[in-house]
């Protein structure tokens, strides 16, 4: 993310500090993989759009502590007792590890890793946090924005969330993630500046509470914006306002209904603009909209040309959190490789690193397979690419414009049945045979069979 990078160093839960500490002073410097991936997918969502990606590389590859920032470490009781060199380690730390992982805005699933983490343990222990919260969040929104405008069935989705975002950093990142999602524009004016996103914006209810009359707004909006200007029409009654603005005999662009029966008062007003022969003027339709009711608006033939989407795709808000997590897989000292894995109920996953293939069937995705990474599948794709060498990143960050297009090209290859808002099917990710004998081999080495309790003794 393009914002100031003050300070980025200490964005971490203490534990990552306290174990880098911990590694440096045992000289623990080997190599250490880490996987970034969903655990498993919320019932309202077949599918996830993977972005955070880039925003994650420019962290990576501008990581460093301040002078300050070690000052404050100073301070904490958790490092009382560690030496002066640790603090001298942290002066010159960097982030020198590679990074392979999924391209912004890929389509992903359950267990399939985002990111594929490989640095000297500590570097790759103290990104953690950083790494989850971004992907997590920017994720979120972009997988929110594509149900959204699939629901909008072509029709335009502005977003308009940050007012209700978690923060005005939120807000932007939202506003960002939106757009790659599909959606056309944003109100953010920062977004649009940092990014090229198109930008949108009409006006206020105060807007027309500051005048004595709706009309003496409506012509004043106008005067300052000739034919593009869009009149907010419910302040008093919706219908009325119809009425006025097209009793204006001016040219203008649209009309927007922020409240009430979308379904109703669209059809309502409608019929009233075409009857003055404003037949080219929009219907745009904003107030608490998600992906369902969009769908039903849609579904009623609703007369609405475009969608206003705030709190619900700002905040993911049926869907706040997602089971993201970050997982040590393998080890590497002295050349040797060891799998690392975890077995505890629920949160059992796969060691040593992985490749995704994604395969196809007449143009569509068909199934994906989980794969160690020396492993192939004639006719699938790799979907695991490498993103950052040595610290530094492999290619420039794309256009937000161009990542929006595979997007959308990405989700048009999912078929219909896991479009679906409510109950869609699994899609199948099939975990290859070498990955799953892998896992029981390593099962063998950590967990100890239990041996049956015995009989309680009678009394």
């Amino acid at each position: 993310m393009q914002e100031s990078r003050c300070r980025r160093a200490l964005l971490v839960d203490l534990y990552e500090l306290t174990m880098a500490a911990g590694y440096f002073e045992h000289c623990m410097n080997f190599h250490a993989t880490f996987e970034l991936f969903v655990r498993s997918l919320p019932a309202e969502r077949s599918y996830l759009v993977a972005v955070g990606v880039d925003d994650a590389l420019d962290y990576l590859e501008n990581l460093k502590f301040s002078e300050d920032d070690i000052k404050y470490l100073r301070t904490l009781p958790a490092f009382r007792t560690v030496p002066d060199d640790f603090f001298d380690y942290l002066k010159d730390f960097r982030f020198t590890g590679d990074v392979i992982g999924v391209p912004e805005g890929t389509v992903i699933f359950a267990e399939e890793p985002i990111l594929q983490v490989t640095a000297p343990v500590a570097e790759a222990q103290v990104v953690e946090t950083y790494l989850l919260s971004v992907i997590n969040f920017e994720t979120l929104v972009a997988s929110k924005a594509s149900r959204v405008v699939r629901a909008a069935a072509g029709r335009t989705v502005l977003e308009f969330g940050t007012r209700r975002a978690q923060g005005p950093e939120a807000g932007l990142r939202a506003a960002r993630a939106a757009y790659l999602g599909g959606c056309n524009a944003t109100s953010n004016t920062e977004a649009g500046h940092l990014y090229g996103i198109p930008v949108a914006g009409t006006a206020a209810h105060s807007w027309t509470q500051a005048f004595a009359t709706e009309r003496e707004s409506f012509d004043a909006l106008l005067d300052v914006f000739p034919e593009t200007g869009v009149l907010l029409i419910d302040t008093y009654d919706d219908l009325a306002g119809a009425e006025t603005a097209a009793s204006l005999g001016r040219k203008f662009s649209a009309v927007r209904l922020d409240s009430g029966d979308l379904s109703q008062k669209s059809s309502e007003v409608r019929s009233i603009l075409d009857a003055r022969g404003l037949h080219d003027v929009r219907i745009i339709a904003s107030g608490d909209l998600n992906e369902y009711r969009i769908e039903k608006l849609v579904e009623a033939g609703a007369p609405i040309d475009s969608f206003g989407v705030g709190t619900d795709l700002a905040t993911s808000r049926d869907v706040p959190a997602l089971s993201v997590v970050y997982k040590l897989v393998e080890t590497e000292r002295d050349g040797q490789v060891e799998y690392k894995a975890k077995f505890s109920e629920e949160k059992i996953y796969c060691p040593g690193r992985k490749q995704v293939f994604r395969l196809t069937s007449n143009g569509k995705y068909h199934h994906d397979v989980l794969a160690g990474f020396q492993e192939h599948f004639p006719g699938g794709e790799p979907l695991l690419q490498p993103l950052m060498r040595n610290g530094r990143r492999a290619s420039e960050r794309r256009a937000a414009a161009s990542i929006r297009e595979t997007v959308q090209a990405s989700v048009a290859r999912l078929p219909e049945q896991y479009h679906a808002l409510r109950g869609a099917p699994d899609y199948p990710v099939n975990k290859s045979e070498a990955l799953l004998q892998l896992l029981e081999e390593v099962r063998s080495q950590y967990v100890t069979a239990r041996k049956p309790a015995a009989a309680p003794r009678p009394r």
